[in-house]
């Protein structure tokens, strides 16, 4: 069972999160995204563009399931909350969404290969927030103001970890 499970809209931070909460915590980390990269060969980006959402979210599912299974601050793909199964298994899980203002999501995001977001990230980032929300929420365990520093996120994270 994993020690604790990032998951939030592209740009919320989970990666970066993960690595500073597991130098904190002292245990590893693992991000489904490098999980993803690292069996496929690829890039995400370049893969996802190469098989299609559909069969990306399958590889998707097997990374997480790799991941909760260590003591570890598992990072997540924004969309992993895009498949039933994937919910199921967050829900019971140790699950903060990291939340932040589309806008502040749309800068953090600026110059990366993001295959979903297409040529207009602003739109891309609202229409992913009004439909992956409510999954966000329905999985979490806390929901925490990504906003700030990766050390201000990082210890809001602990904070709510402590509180749960």
């Amino acid at each position: 069972m994993a020690r604790l499970v990032l998951v939030g809209l592209p740009g919320s931070g989970k990666s970066t999160v993960a690595l500073a909460l597991g130098r904190a915590l002292g245990v590893t980390t693992c991000d489904t995204d490098d999980t993803i990269a690292e069996r496929v060969g690829s890039t995400v980006g370049d893969y996802l563009r190469a098989v299609g959402e559909a069969t990306f979210r399958s590889v998707e599912l097997a990374a997480l399931l790799d991941c909760v299974g260590h003591d570890a601050v598992v990072a997540t793909g924004g969309g992993v909350v895009e498949s039933e199964s994937a919910r199921d298994l967050l829900a019971r899980e140790l699950t903060v969404w990291l939340d932040a203002p589309d806008e502040v999501l749309v800068g953090r995001i600026a110059g990366g290969d993001r295959p979903l977001l297409g040529a207009e990230p602003a739109y891309a980032i609202a229409a992913l927030r009004r439909k992956r929300s409510a999954w966000y929420e329905a999985v979490a365990t806390a929901r925490v103001d990504a906003t700030g520093s990766v050390e201000d996120v990082s210890a809001r994270v602990r904070r709510a970890m402590i509180a749960t």
